[in-house]
């Protein structure tokens, strides 16, 4: 396929071209997979996450010129919500990361989440993957801010990064189970604010509470995003947790577990797929549909009889 010849020679435009086939589900979408599957694995994974308004986007940005300066080849991929009613996404963080945009070392990729929930697009690990194949060093995911729901993030990335932010009136929220778990590393942005102390000493309680046997305790970082402070110490951070992951053989195990989610995931949808196109839409599943309303049948019935017809 010329799209991926050119995307293997570094083809921006190949890159930008091959996502949209992949986001959009176009007829070439599956062969392009396949093709750059094999040289794929390479690129380290860092996902950003976290509570609506708590700088996400600006310490990316930030982040994302400290690696620069290393040399680092980097692909953005930044999840904004989209709108139930009307379909469409403001993608505003790309304005955020405005004069990254032009900078050839950096791809940025916005996209909706399509009515997705765990604060990611179904299509993010495939973006991700063209990524790394193009031969980005780090592809960093920012998820669309959505609190607690927010945990598929675990298990697209390497290395979790979340973000926090002193005096919101509600520090506890921000560190409830779910977001307290799925957490490698912590940042406190906007540490210049009232309240950092408190919500540092909070952090460091759940993480006192937490009853499972870790090897690696996350560390809590200290950031002021907009004036470019702590951002060093916590790319330091973000370093130590992924070569922590590559001498514990804990990067091996992620990645494993993530390509058997990944599987079962797309399992999951071709069996919806099928269901919705093949058997929703048929009179007799109307006709057990009315049987059901009129109680001369019982959804669980119905829900067998659907799963003998997929699965024989």
């Amino acid at each position: 396929m010329d799209l991926v010849k050119e995307l293997f020679e570094g083809s921006r435009l190949a890159l930008a071209r091959s996502i949209t086939a992949v986001e959009n589900e176009y007829d070439n979408a599956i062969d392009i997979m396949k093709a750059i599957y094999p040289e794929t694995g390479r690129a380290r994974i860092l996902g950003i996450t976290g509570a609506p308004g708590a700088g996400k986007s600006t310490l990316t940005d930030k982040v994302v010129k400290h690696y620069l300066d290393q040399g680092k080849k980097i692909g953005i991929v930044a999840i904004d919500p989209t709108s139930p009613f009307s379909g469409g996404a403001i993608l505003g963080d790309r304005i955020r990361m405005n004069d990254l945009t032009l900078n050839e070392n950096v791809f940025i990729r916005s996209m909706g989440t399509r009515g997705s929930l765990g604060g990611l697009s179904k299509k993010t690990a495939d973006v991700v993957k063209l990524m790394d194949a193009f031969g980005m060093d780090l592809v960093i995911i920012e998820t669309v801010g959505v609190g607690q729901s927010e945990v598929d993030i675990v298990k697209n990335a390497d290395t979790t990064l979340v973000v926090l932010v002193p005096g919101l009136g509600d520090d506890i929220q921000a560190i409830k189970a779910g977001i307290l778990e799925i957490g490698d590393v912590f940042a406190i942005n906007k540490a210049d604010r009232d309240g950092c102390d408190r919500l540092n000493v909070e952090i460091e309680m759940m993480l006192d509470l937490d009853s499972r046997e870790v090897k690696w305790r996350p560390p809590i970082k200290r950031t002021v995003a907009s004036k470019d402070q702590g951002v060093d110490e916590l790319i330091e951070a973000l370093d130590e947790h992924f070569e922590y992951l590559e001498d514990s053989g804990e990067l091996e195990a992620r990645r494993a577990e993530r390509t058997r989610d990944e599987i079962i995931a797309m399992i999951n949808e071709q069996i919806g797929r099928y269901v919705a196109e093949k058997i929703v839409t048929s009179d007799e599943f109307n006709s057990q549909v009315a049987a059901v309303n009129e109680r001369t049948s019982d959804p669980y019935t119905v829900v067998n009889g659907v799963m003998s017809n997929v699965l024989k």
